[in-house]
């Protein structure tokens, strides 16, 4: 019997769904602004790091999600080494908090801290080239709005994603 073994942990991740015209604008910029090599994703507003990876996960998500919804792009913020838009949703919060309730016995420490909504464009640069961009990023920075579609699934594959599921909100 041949003993296989990987170097992370089997897991889900959580994806909020926007708009098309957003995922494209803020694919753009991770294409521009991401490390190449490390870029294995597009643009996303990650919920949760590491649900369960089990056949309920979906059913339990689709039971509290409500309508699409509205979200702020607010301003940027500085990650140390790279940027991201800071997103604001009243509704994004109060969703997150009912999964929290839900999955609460399933939680990593990360997803117990609070939560910050952010979209990533750049990470895992220079603090100086993080710094560049964030200035670069506000010279012409107005808020704007996001749709908040529905929840992506994702598994975590050790760096690439692989997409499970799509639960759209209704």
């Amino acid at each position: 019997m041949e003993i296989t073994s990987t170097l992370y942990e089997p897991a889900l991740i959580l994806t909020v769904r926007m708009d098309e015209a957003s995922q494209n604008y803020f694919n753009v910029l991770r294409t521009q602004y991401f490390p190449p090599e490390r870029n294995f994703l597009n643009a996303h507003l990650t919920m949760f790091h590491k649900l369960p990876d089990t056949p309920e996960v979906p059913a339990k998500l689709a039971s509290v999600v409500g309508a699409p919804f509205t979200m702020q792009v607010t301003g940027l913020i500085n990650l140390g080494a790279g940027v991201a838009f800071r997103i604001e949703s009243e509704i994004l919060k109060r969703l997150r908090s009912d999964l929290v309730i839900l999955f609460i016995d399933d939680l990593s420490a990360q997803d117990r801290q609070g939560f910050r909504s952010h979209i990533t464009v750049s990470n895992k640069t220079s603090a100086e080239i993080a710094r560049k961009l964030l200035e670069e990023l506000y010279s012409d920075f107005k808020p704007f709005e996001v749709r908040a579609l529905g929840l992506d699934i994702w598994r975590y594959l050790g760096g690439p994603w692989e997409h499970i599921d799509f639960i759209a909100f209704r």
